[in-house]
């Protein structure tokens, strides 16, 4: 097999399913397609009769005989890697469902998202090469997966706290800024885990609904207002919201399992959950285009009006995109982040996309003010 180079043609389409497979088998090859997580098992004949030359087949099961063939056409073939509690070649974002199976049954320990949590607390520190490899790798697939499926979107970033509690004023007034902002046509995008994040992402999800459900929801899910004591309690509460009102409004978590402790939160339908914090961060600030609301938070918000200041100040990603501040008394005397913020943007394009609210209410208005500034 020829090893990529400067001088190899680009690559073929990315498959992520069996439907796709097929549909590619039936046009005649596979030559440099990227083929990711597929049970091929059933799909030996269709190897052993397609062109795979310079095909990627990045942790697929297949047949002996079909694996040594494509691999005698110049395919590189990475197997699956037993025992992990994760997929480090995934093709697709998680869903609620996917990190918390067996919740009902075994409790939160038994979920997927808390073995990787364990596996990741096991490994990271360790110096384990394969370790580090196999971490990599599975971050790269969820950076290419959130890129594909936020391709065209307008994404709002949603920053707060993970300790606003479920039943707080705070709380109902994230949720109600998600419902706003997804009922204007942008995608909520927030850091994943609870509090302020989770409220975001629940407001999306109530979206479609009546008014009075968000209410309701939020009444329910007060009956486990934090992921102390029990994350177990936390999440059936809001499997419970998800399966009383179905249909709920889409939204995109980024959360990680460096800070492994905070769950994430059930709302989003799309999860794209990390091992490593500064890929997640990036890429939760790059893709928020149309803009970012930071909340009331501490230390992690802190560092990401920052991490959203860098680029807007320099011009790296292109031209600065909105940052809203909410809390008067918050960010200018509690945290004073807003004088060092103006004081970063004075005389810079960004200087005019910058805006302090006192209220979350106040938040879309002032969004959409800085979005329609020449």
């Amino acid at each position: 097999m020829d090893i990529p180079d400067e001088t190899s043609p680009p690559p073929g389409p990315e498959i992520g399913s069996l439907a796709a497979f097929d549909e590619a088998v039936a046009s005649g090859t596979l030559a440099g397609h990227r083929i990711q997580s597929l049970d091929l098992t059933g799909r030996g004949a269709a190897l052993r009769s397609a062109d795979t030359a310079g095909a990627v087949f990045l942790g697929c099961r297949m047949g002996p005989g079909a694996a040594a063939k494509v691999r005698a056409d110049g395919a590189f073939v990475f197997p699956p890697v037993p025992g992990l509690p994760f997929d480090p070649y995934r093709g697709l974002l998680y869903s609620p469902d996917a990190l918390y199976a067996g919740l009902s049954e075994g409790g939160y320990t038994a979920t997927p998202d808390a073995r990787a949590y364990r596996w990741f607390q096991r490994t990271r520190a360790n110096g384990d090469a394969f370790a580090s490899m196999l971490r990599a790798l599975h971050d790269d697939a969820v950076s290419d997966a959130l890129g594909g499926f936020l391709a065209g979107a307008r994404v709002v970033g949603v920053m707060g706290g993970h300790a606003t509690a479920r039943g707080s004023a705070p709380y109902a007034a994230a949720a109600r800024l998600g419902r706003t902002l997804a009922r204007d046509g942008l995608t909520v995008a927030t850091g994943g885990g609870p509090g302020a994040m989770e409220a975001a992402n629940l407001g999306a999800y109530t979206a479609p609904h009546p008014d009075p459900v968000l209410d309701e929801a939020c009444a329910l899910l007060a009956t486990a207002p934090s992921f102390t004591p029990s994350v177990t309690d936390w999440a059936l509460a809001a499997f419970d919201v998800r399966r009383r009102w179905p249909g709920g409004g889409g939204s995109v978590s980024i959360p990680t399992w460096f800070y492994g402790h905070e769950p994430p939160n059930p709302f989003a339908d799309r999860i794209a959950k990390y091992f490593a914090n500064a890929p997640r961060e990036e890429g939760l600030l790059t893709h928020s285009t149309a803009g970012v609301i930071f909340l009331p938070g501490a230390a992690g918000t802190v560092q990401e009006i920052f991490d959203s200041t860098t680029p807007n100040y320099y011009g790296s990603l292109g031209g600065p995109t909105p940052m809203v501040l909410v809390g008067r008394a918050h960010w200018t005397r509690a945290l004073p982040a807003w004088p060092l913020l103006r004081a970063l943007a004075a005389g810079r394009a960004m200087e005019s996309l910058i805006a302090l609210v006192d209220t979350v209410e106040e938040a879309p208005g002032a969004l959409a003010r800085l979005s329609a500034e020449p």
